[in-house]
């Protein structure tokens, strides 16, 4: 009886490569299948459509008259000029930051094919599976530009001290490149999420001669300096106050003041110190179960994994501190995000490349490469569904309010919300949306201009008298009751 042949190593691949596919386009699908959520991503998509209606690319705008300085521009930069190309719609407004996404898989995905195919696949899926990534891929922030400038200085380091002799010259601009990147789309932070490693491993390693020789420092500090300092300095001079706030209170307060109150833009999120932690691992979800899962059955079944080769070493210990950076500045933070664990991801998929490639032969690393990246596109699928479901819930946002009123405004007649305006009514009413907080000023809004009002339902009680005696019921969406009110005078107010 002949033997079967065994797969070759394009056979094993191929159903990694089927299912990365079809998990990448359901992403990039998904993008306009579901409205913009308040806050975060409906602020930034309104900021980035102001900026281009305004034309003006120095300064973000909050609101009218309001300088939003709570991040660089650049990412805002990138969404308006999608919205200039495709319109003002979810789609565009979620497609820079998957194009930002598959630059980082590209970067990494370089960086690991050096060593091999078949290990450069295992690091672009356990990246692209896991459940930050998935999701960070078609969010509308800063964190994934950010991540992209990451990403450029930490492979631009390595490989500009260890690549060959084109590799050196070309990944050491990369590296300034990348500082650059992250100090236009969040700030300093990228110093210490990118200085932090590198700065460690090269005092652990005793490296400080070949970082110098082998890195432009003075010119690339000098292209840094030139490409950022402009933006920073027009943005202090247009809007005084600027560098106070975005230095001291956005890279201070925010991180190290629980509950910080001082956020011009947001609410604080205050969270027990070491929560960094728990986010890491629910961020590389399905992989921080699958993969001690396989060790153990791969453990039992006696395979023998392969001992790390002295000269992968000063790689792997570059990585691990890339990978705790994120979690050792974050230790002591109170005020923190599951997005600021987005940083560990590249590092994180880098070495379980080189993990699973000593553990395992590559048809076993395959097989569970092509289980997990199916379970992240049913999770993901089962996500975006439940998000349409909740959406005629008006669940975090307000696009079936705008569109109601937008159906019922046959005469032009404005939108207001009292006492808070949610950033997607600004965006899905093109900043036609006006927010009022106070009575009195609600009064004098609507004398003798009948208006549609959107009231958080459980302000209602707190109308001035006169306004509740002439609302008109249109709808209940979400929080929201959406009313009509037609006839307040200013005889109305005296009364009241």
């Amino acid at each position: 009886m002949s033997q079967r042949p065994l797969p070759t190593e394009t056979q094993t691949q191929a159903p990694v490569w089927w299912a990365l596919a079809i998990l990448l386009s359901l992403r990039l699908i998904s993008l306009g299948l579901y409205p913009l959520m308040d806050n975060t991503e409906a602020r930034y998509a309104e900021i980035s459509r102001v900026m281009g209606v305004l034309g003006d690319w120095v300064t973000p705008w909050y609101d009218t008259g309001v300088p939003f300085w709570g991040k660089p521009p650049l990412s805002f930069w990138t969404t308006a000029l999608s919205f200039g190309l495709l319109g003002v719609n979810e789609f565009a407004a979620r497609l820079p930051h998957f194009l930002a996404a598959l630059g980082v898989g590209w970067l990494v995905w370089g960086w690991a094919r050096q060593r091999s195919q078949q290990e450069a696949l295992t690091a672009i899926a356990l990246l692209a599976g896991s459940s930050l990534m998935l999701i960070s891929a078609g969010a509308v922030m800063t964190d994934m530009t950010l991540l992209v400038g990451i990403t450029l200085a930490m492979r631009g380091f390595w490989l500009g001290l260890h690549g060959d002799a084109t590799q050196r010259r070309r990944e050491g601009w990369l590296f300034f490149l990348g500082l650059t990147v992250g100090l236009l789309a969040k700030g300093p932070l990228v110093l210490v999420l990118a200085g932090l490693p590198l700065g460690l491993w090269t005092i652990f390693n005793w490296q400080w001669a070949r970082v110098w020789r082998h890195l432009p420092w003075l010119r690339g500090s000098l292209a840094v300096l030139l490409l950022v300092g402009p933006w920073y300095a027009v943005a202090e001079l247009r809007t005084p106050g600027f560098l106070d706030y975005f230095l001291l209170g956005e890279h201070w307060h925010r991180f190290v003041t629980p509950g910080w109150t001082g956020d011009r833009y947001g609410v604080a999120h205050s969270a027990p110190w070491g929560s960094i932690w728990v986010y890491a691992g629910v961020a590389m979800l399905p992989w921080s179960l699958l993969v001690p899962l396989a060790w153990w059955r791969w453990r039992t079944a006696g395979v023998v994994a392969q001992s790390v080769a002295a000269s992968d070493k000063p790689l792997q210990h570059y990585l691990i501190l890339w990978s705790l950076a994120p979690a050792l500045f974050f230790t002591f933070a109170g005020n923190i995000l599951w997005t600021y664990a987005l940083p560990a991801l590249p590092p994180l998929a880098l070495l379980g490349a080189g993990w699973l490639s000593r553990h395992a032969d590559p048809r076993r690393v395959n097989r569970l490469l092509t289980l997990g990246l199916i379970l992240s596109a049913v999770l993901f699928a089962g996500f975006v569904a439940s998000l349409n479901l909740k959406q005629t819930e008006d669940w975090h946002t307000t696009q079936r309010l705008v569109a109601h009123y937008d159906t019922l405004n046959t005469q032009q007649r404005a939108l207001i919300f009292y006492p808070e305006r949610p950033y997607s009514a600004a965006f899905y009413s093109r900043g036609r949306a006006e927010q009022i907080a106070q009575p009195s000023a609600l009064l004098t809004r609507l004398a003798g201009q009948p208006a549609f009002l959107a009231v958080e339902t459980t302000a209602v009680a707190t109308l001035p008298a006169a306004v509740r005696a002439h609302l008109q019921w249109q709808g209940q969406h979400g929080d929201y009751t959406l009313f009509l009110i037609t006839d307040l005078s200013v005889r109305d107010q005296a009364i009241d």
